[in-house]
């Protein structure tokens, strides 16, 4: 029995047991996937997937068993790395952040610049996706933590932290009717259900908020176009094609300028905003450093109690 054995083990159940992909995404080749999982299995007595031909279909009960064995010992592993890495070089590493377009842009610019300043050796990399691949990131091992506001708190292999609460508003061109209606206090779902609207793409920075709003008002809203970030909301917003339902945190009065921005607290729930680490990782102390900048009053103990409890 191998390390490589189990990383196909565990990549073949990522890439939906299709052997081509387990073989490209380890840099190898289909029949020495195929090879190692035929090894394996003969070592270990049982058969770990099911298959038709030399297809794979899915896993066996054992299979199922393997499965959480074969991820535990490969976080353990990594997790050694990690501790060895920890004790002989304190100030230096690699930091992955797996996040949202919105977060990137405008949460977290004031701590990763204090993060740059105060662990100027440590490599970090930003990477910005959907909540699904920030999830997925995070499970694997390949993002030491994550932020969004959707997706986090439905992965169970995911300890979550509460980050902060945001809103969203409306944006509109300087001229437009709804700056009277909202100066006068008379902005309502019913008023902005009139207008053409462009958002969030499902999925992403609180669009269920939204959609939840209106449903419980009994509304339809004619969204004409949905986004992954505020930027491209703000650029159709300013061109005339409907209003915009933004995160309140991404309107830049100094650059928005052609733009204003009509709070509506009342109007739609508050979103928190989450981290979460892997549960069982193994977290350098610039991490926990991090983690507490972005957070104050969590404590670096009570995320490690939270993530490897005994």
């Amino acid at each position: 029995m191998n390390f490589q054995q189990l990383r196909i083990v565990r990549e073949a159940i990522r890439q939906n047991f299709n052997l081509t992909d387990v073989a490209s995404a380890l840099f190898t080749s289909q029949p020495g996937v195929s090879k190692h999982i035929k090894d394996l299995e003969d070592e270990l007595g049982v058969e770990i997937f099911t298959r038709r031909g030399k297809r794979l279909l899915g896993l066996t009960e054992p299979g199922r068993e393997l499965s959480g064995v074969v991820e535990r010992i490969l976080i353990d592993t990594q997790n050694l790395r990690h501790i060895a890495d920890q004790f002989s070089n304190r100030e230096s590493g690699n930091f992955v952040i797996a996040t949202t377009h919105t977060q990137a842009r405008y949460a977290l610019p004031d701590v990763i610049k204090w993060f740059k300043e105060s662990y100027p050796r440590v490599h970090l990399a930003l990477y910005q996706g959907s909540p699904k691949e920030i999830v997925d990131m995070l499970v694997v091992g390949e993002a030491d933590v994550g932020i969004a506001t959707e997706g986090l708190s439905n992965e169970e292999r995911l300890a979550i932290f509460p980050c902060y609460h945001w809103r969203h508003a409306v944006i509109v061109p300087q001229n437009h009717p709804l700056v009277k209606i909202h100066a006068k206090g008379k902005l309502s779902l019913e008023t902005i259900a009139k207008y053409p609207i462009i958002t969030y793409h499902a999925g992403l920075t609180g669009r269920s908020h939204i959609d939840e709003s209106f449903d419980r008002a009994g509304l339809a809203p004619d969204i004409v176009l949905s986004a992954i970030d505020a930027d491209v909301i703000k650029t159709y917003v300013a061109l005339g094609l409907g209003i915009g339902l933004i995160a309140s945190m991404a309107f830049d009065p100094s650059q928005d300028r052609d733009l204003a921005l009509l709070e509506s607290e009342t109007l739609f729930a508050r979103n928190t905003t989450l981290i979460g680490v892997r549960k069982g990782a193994w977290l350098r102390d610039y991490a926990y450093a991090f983690i507490e900048k972005l957070v104050p009053g969590l404590a670096a103990i009570n995320i490690k109690e939270t993530i490897q409890p005994e």
